[in-house]
């Protein structure tokens, strides 16, 4: 390699670092209203892609006789997804538990969480960014709470011998 190529290609190579490294500055954090509507999203986008895969005969599975089934769980969850909603639009409310029992079939227990998520993202969606500054309740609490049953429910499905649609080898990947 001569001394001109030599220096075009370290010349180059300056370039495409810098090229590089600004990118890199230029990419700023999350802000925390986008990083509670993405962290909220992701987690309800999980639990939501579990209750449509996992087949109606299996919703009544539970690990041990004191454990909520999953159905039971995928209530749960909604009923968190209903009081973050309320919260967000300013009602003053305590967190009521729904009653599995009325909610039947995995039809009815999937448009339930579905209709959770949707309501308690469009409450999200609406609340100012300084509301955020003061709190983070109660969404970052929601999303917590809905980790932990996440992983309950992971477990559910490895323990049926299942792969929960997460851990799926995705296409093209």
């Amino acid at each position: 390699m001569n001394c001109t190529t030599r220096l075009l290609s370290s010349i180059g190579l300056m370039f495409a670092t810098g090229a590089i490294l600004f990118a890199q500055a230029q990419r700023q954090p999350p802000t925390t209203v986008q990083a509670i509507n993405y962290m909220f999203g992701d987690i309800n986008r999980r639990v939501l892609d579990m209750a449509k895969d996992l087949p109606e005969a299996k919703y009544s599975h539970k690990p041990s006789a004191d454990a909520r089934s999953f159905g039971d769980v995928i209530v749960h969850i909604a009923s968190g997804n209903i009081f973050a909603a309320k919260v967000g639009r300013g009602e003053k409310v305590n967190w009521d538990e729904l009653d599995p029992k009325d909610y039947k079939t995995k039809d009815a227990i999937v448009a339930l969480l579905d209709k959770s998520i949707t309501d308690a993202a469009a409450s999200l969606k609406a609340i100012p960014a300084e509301y955020f500054s003061k709190t983070l309740s109660p969404w970052l609490a929601v999303i917590e709470h809905e980790g932990e049953h996440y992983g309950q429910l992971v477990a559910y499905y490895r323990e049926m011998d299942l792969v929960p649609p997460e851990s799926r080898p995705k296409p093209g990947k």
